[in-house]
């Protein structure tokens, strides 16, 4: 093996590790929506935990970034310990279908069909589809396809350039013996946990397996040791990701330590003991390209057989290794391990901000409650959303923020900026809560009543800003469209309710009817009540121009108030409505 053999297996490894790294980033992000979706079909079952993590890892080909993301969702508070235990067995066997893709190089034929499936022979063409949606096409999709495609050829490529440099080692003894060295099954595992470790990605140090398996030197005895021992340290990302989270996020982590330290241990009793004692020739025999990804599979598939039913001992043992503190620990609402696939990190930020939505819309009606009958209960449960509405604008802007500068597709990057534009105004109708709850307290302080009239002018009024509060949060929640264009025109005929109301104050100021005290109460509450509508104004306009690609505020309203026929029907229906 000269130097140039040396150089041609590095650039070989590094366009192979870089085109599983390429063509994993581009199945993460065009797959992003499935994945959300599987995800949110978990249930405490284990099998259908089991095939959700199977799915997941073989859509995106890598149990090391399936395992990270169930560590980020169990700190999110999004799947529980026990979901998660079936997630991480089946992202066990779904990394196999990696080694099954790459089992495709070892293809040896003179039949020109069976030629045709050896990855050298059509990923060129797959590398020039993959360009040209790269440089040509428009859509997000396309572009996340050729990017799949690209990574493919890429690592295909390096594969191939793996198996050739290597093959001059067939010759060279020390070669040899490090093969037969590793036959000793301790060896064996450690060697491949620790490629596995350093490399973080076991598919990855499958397929330096098959490529060495070239050479004709690797016995299934060394291979066989080495696979288990890559299950082990495939461990070592989803650990590192467990740095900085909660408790179950870690015991996450340590059940998927547990479930590969016990399997592998297991398993290589059994096989010591078949080594030692039988010594079957099959142990001998060179292993192709195929036959590591039938091991591979095998022992995966026996782990999970041995471990899926004894899943309750494995979370037992992840509560011995990581205990329960005597002080309560404090939850973390999102986590910066699910910005690794922005579809997922998206769909948990539109989650969070629909609490934070209902809980903004609830402590208003609250507020207006509170106006007719004050509460000291009410009173302390308006100011604590009002705290907790601040807290979730805090942490889902940071949090948008981060997930702006990632490579996202252009409709999540209207959806991030829709739920920038929209937790703002959510967060500013809990402060106008807080607002309506002084001066009900002022009120109440003061002994001072509204009269008969006002009362019920206040009482109309009230019932319109209620309404487009609920068509605001229904239009945000449940995308739904219908309740969006209802808001404009209502919100138009509070203008025109508020403007009314002011001018009937100011008669009964006149009159004598009303003292000056209560009228700045009165002031109050009309602005506080009318700024919520221009609240919901601005979130109905948001889920309108989300739907039309388009975030321009100002040229939306004036279409809308300008030029549609709906908007005029409604204004007139709510006008009927809330006559004063």
């Amino acid at each position: 093996m000269t130097i140039f053999d040396v150089l041609s297996l590095i650039g070989g490894l590094c366009l192979f590790l870089f085109g599983m790294n390429v063509m994993g980033d581009g199945l993460e992000r065009r797959a992003g929506g499935s994945l959300q979706k599987l995800l949110g079909r978990l249930t405490n079952s284990k099998i259908k935990g089991f095939l959700t993590g199977l799915g997941v890892t073989a859509v995106i080909q890598s149990s090391s970034a399936t395992t990270v993301m169930v560590v980020g969702f169990v700190n999110s508070g999004i799947m529980t310990l026990k979901q998660s235990i079936g997630v991480i067995m089946g992202a066990n066997i779904g990394t196999t279908v990696t080694s099954w893709i790459l089992s495709l190089g070892g293809i040896s034929s003179k039949n020109l069909f069976v030629s045709l499936l050896k990855p050298t022979s059509f990923t060129p063409v797959l590398a020039l589809i993959g360009t040209a949606f790269l440089m040509f096409s428009k859509s997000d999709k396309k572009k996340d396809t050729g990017t799949i495609l690209l990574g493919f050829a890429t690592l295909m490529f390096g594969m191939d350039a793996m198996s050739k440099a290597v093959s001059g080692l067939s010759d060279i003894p020390a070669f040899q013996n490090l093969f037969i060295m590793f036959k000793n099954p301790v060896l064996g595992v450690l060697a491949g946990a620790v490629l596995t470790a350093v490399i973080q990605s076991s598919s990855a140090s499958v397929g330096i397996l098959q490529a060495l398996s070239a050479t004709g030197q690797v016995s299934f005895g060394a291979a066989i040791p080495i696979i288990m021992g890559q299950n082990i340290g495939t461990c070592i990302t989803a650990l590192l990701s467990s740095f900085g989270t909660n408790k179950n996020a870690k015991r996450a982590a340590m059940i998927h330590l547990s479930f590969n330290v016990i399997g592998t241990v297991f398993w290589l009793s059994i096989y010591s003991l078949i080594y030692y004692t039988l010594k079957p020739a099959f142990f001998d025999t060179a292993a192709s390209h195929l036959g590591i990804a039938v091991t591979h599979s095998i022992f995966n598939i026996l782990c999970t057989a041995l471990l899926l039913p004894l899943s309750s001992v494995l979370e037992k043992i992840a509560y011995k290794l990581v205990p329960d503190d005597k002080k309560a620990e404090q939850n973390v609402e999102l986590d910066d391990r699910l910005l690794a696939t922005p579809s997922i990190a998206l769909g948990e930020c539109s989650h969070l901000a629909h609490t934070m939505a209902n809980l903004s819309v609830k402590s208003f009606e609250d507020a207006i409650v509170s106006l007719y009958m004050y509460n000291d209960d009410i009173a302390a449960n308006i100011k604590a959303a009002e705290k907790e509405t601040d807290h979730f604008e805090d942490v889902l802007g940071t949090y948008l923020a981060k997930l702006s500068r990632h490579q996202i597709s252009d409709r999540d990057s209207a959806s991030v900026s829709k739920l920038l534009k929209v937790i703002g105004d959510f967060e500013r109708i809990s402060d106008h809560s807080v607002n309506l709850l002084e001066s009900a307290q002022e009120l109440k302080e003061k002994d001072i009543e509204l009269t008969d009239e006002g009362k019920k002018e206040l009482n109309i009024l009230c019932n319109a800003v209620s309404e487009i509060l609920h068509l605001a949060l229904d239009a945000f929640v449940n995308d739904n469209l219908e309740s969006a264009n209802k808001v404009e025109p209502l919100e138009q005929v509070i203008d025109t309710i508020n403007v009314k109301l002011r001018d009937t104050h100011i008669d009964r100021l006149k009159k004598g009817e009303c003292s000056v005290e209560a009228g700045f109460i009165w002031s109050d509450l009309l602005t506080n009540l009318e700024r919520t509508s221009d609240h919901c104004s601005n979130i109905a306009v948001c889920v309108i121009d989300a739907h039309d690609n388009n975030m321009n505020i100002h040229e939306s309203l004036k279409h809308i108030k300008k030029e549609s026929p709906y908007f005029k029907e409604k204004f007139e229906e709510y006008s009927l409505k809330y006559t004063i």
